[in-house]
């Protein structure tokens, strides 16, 4: 019985990606338990590889998710780019400009990858602002613990790792475990 529902949710929410969101691509096996959250202007764009994973279901993961997956790209010509075999678990994805998430990887709960701060940093300003954005770029094979935090401007290597709790405002170079707040290298791989 639960496996009928968990199919029938995917074919209504990739049936309401078609008719609702025409700027979605999405490739053949995404896969979603319980519904994300997502908005996308019409003038943006978002593109799912294969084999994508979208759990916003506490019942089936190991870490409590204070939220469902939530993917954001509400301003025009911004774009989220989520490569094959990914998997995301209760996290938000926000894109002002640009977030390419590469293949293969693994971003745990509760984390939140945005390329803006999403206020500028003048007093006046920042309650009828948006500020600047600076696009994200994780490479293939990276890991991201629960509630990491990706900052504006920041590239992630391919195969990195970088530890729960983390807050990430510089690149982390390929192949390395990145930890801590602000993150630093913890050690090669």
């Amino acid at each position: 019985m639960i496996r009928a529902l968990y199919l029938f949710n995917n074919i209504l929410f990739k049936l309401k990606l078609r008719l609702v969101y025409k700027n979605i691509a999405f490739d053949s096996g995404l896969k979603i338990n319980r519904w994300p959250t997502i908005r996308v202007h019409k003038d943006a764009e978002v593109k799912l590889g294969k084999n994508i994973l979208l759990n916003s279901s506490n019942r089936t993961y190991h870490v409590n998710m204070f939220v469902p997956v939530k993917i954001l790209c509400d301003k025009p010509n911004s774009i989220i780019t989520i490569g094959d075999n990914t998997r995301i678990h209760g996290s938000c994805i926000h894109a002002f400009d640009r977030i390419e998430i590469g293949h293969h990887c693994l971003i745990a709960a509760n984390c939140q990858i945005m390329d803006s701060n999403g206020h500028a940093l003048e007093k006046e300003k920042r309650f009828n602002s948006q500020g600047s954005s600076h696009p994200i770029k994780i490479g293939d094979n990276v890991w991201i613990g629960t509630g990491t935090i990706i900052l504006p401007g920041v590239t992630i290597g391919d195969g990195a790792i970088v530890a729960a709790g983390s807050v990430v405002n510089k690149s982390v170079p390929e192949n390395c475990i990145y930890g801590g707040n602000p993150a630093e290298l913890i050690r090669l791989l």
